[in-house]
């Protein structure tokens, strides 16, 4: 190991590994079933790789435009068309990223001045903040309510002071899996009526929301269109989180001004991949059918640990199940956590990692995007607790 003399004046002073890359390792060194990150453990479609190996094989191996390939952007702005009714233009309004995370530090990085406030709702995914406090900005928190995690608009008007720049939304929820309704964006759209205030909508999950429900995007409302970049995840619907790829839809003035980022700190994306996934989506049974797909799989976790002293939490969306433990043990949720990778064998994520503050109301989350046999053997663990 190399040693420095640098004296080193962090950016982020408080921030150290994600509790995603602890609780793998620790699940890992244990021999114990991951349901801690959100990953599936299960291949996409041979189709999609077909048709990114026939891309590398035409050639289309070279630096795509710095927005994307056309014929991925066209295929996004024809399935949002589809979905949400608006459109977006394909050459102006939608920029293809690598991954999600990516997408939101960009958004963030071209809005947000040193000294503006940004709105989180808690708990928070934790790439937000210390985005937010890379670019000089303060994250202001709004707490969702507990147990359903809902917001609280009167609590999130409150907030709303001149130096607001920016609403970061999260639907449906990690880790809650939570959604919001069009009431909830009503709301949302009074709220910010008159401001400069920019909407940094996270749907990653859009296509994973349950029991009937419409996922209920800002994109499908005007007003909130007009001032929201939405940012959407590959990843998250074909089951190929590794290849990082996402998108962001915007209004023309608000695209501009994320492309200026986006082309320093990524330029572009893997272009063999983007043909690929640009081939594949055509079919749009396979983001259509993606909910049917995960609510089976919702259902058969939750039926694992019927039998357990779990109380489980209600799922509408992700594919993320938070359980509370009350009755198994009185430890915090990260110590919680660890017993049960080291002790049961299975691994969850301690939702305290997701405040600011370290609330702890003694619930822990489980990814449940896992084959039937994974599910069924961490259920048979979690049950002889």
């Amino acid at each position: 190991m190399i040693a420095s003399s640098l004296a080193v004046d962090s950016k982020l002073p408080a921030v150290g590994t994600t509790i995603f890359t602890v609780m793998s390792r620790l699940a890992s060194e244990c021999g114990a079933i991951n349901l801690s990150q959100g990953f599936p453990d299960f291949q996409a479609e041979p189709a999609l790789f077909e048709a990114t190996m026939q891309a590398m094989r035409d050639g289309r191996n070279q630096y795509p435009p710095m927005a994307g390939v056309p014929e991925l952007r066209a295929a996004i702005a024809d399935k949002v068309a589809s979905l949400y009714g608006t459109r977006f233009d394909a050459e102006q309004e939608v920029t293809v990223t690598a991954g999600a995370t990516q997408a939101l530090f960009t958004a963030i990085a071209a809005f947000v001045h040193s000294g503006d406030e940004v709105i989180v709702f808690a708990p928070v995914y934790d790439s937000y903040v210390p985005s937010i406090e890379t670019v000089g900005g303060k994250a202001v928190y709004a707490q969702l309510r507990f147990p359903d995690y809902t917001p609280d608009w009167d609590a999130v008007r409150a907030l709303i002071t001149p130096r607001t720049r920016m609403i970061i939304i999260n639907s449906p929820h990690n880790p809650s899996g939570s959604v919001l309704s069009a009431e909830d964006l009503a709301v949302l759209a009074e709220i910010v009526r008159d401001t400069d205030i920019v909407v940094l909508s996270d749907e990653v999950y859009e296509h994973i929301v349950f029991d009937g429900r419409q996922h209920c995007s800002v994109v499908s409302h005007p007003a909130l269109a007009a001032r929201s970049l939405t940012v959407s995840s590959f990843g998250k619907t074909y089951h190929i989180t590794g290849w990082k790829i996402g998108y962001v839809l915007g209004a023309a003035d608000l695209m501009r001004e994320f492309r200026k980022v986006h082309q320093f700190n990524v330029f572009t994306v893997n272009t063999p991949c983007q043909i690929g996934i640009a081939d594949y989506m055509r079919d749009a049974s396979r983001h259509l059918g993606l909910a049917r797909f995960y609510e089976q799989k919702r259902d058969f976790f939750r039926e694992q640990l019927r039998a357990s002293r779990f109380e489980l939490l209600p799922c509408c969306g992700t594919y993320f199940q938070l359980a509370r433990y009350d009755s198994i043990s009185g430890r915090s949720d990260r110590e919680f956590a660890e017993w049960l990778t080291r002790d049961v064998g299975v691994a969850a994520i301690p939702v305290s990692a997701f405040h600011p503050d370290g609330r702890d109301d003694g619930v822990v989350r489980f990814c449940f995007a896992k084959r039937e046999e994974t599910l069924a053997a961490a259920g048979e663990k979690l049950r002889q607790i």
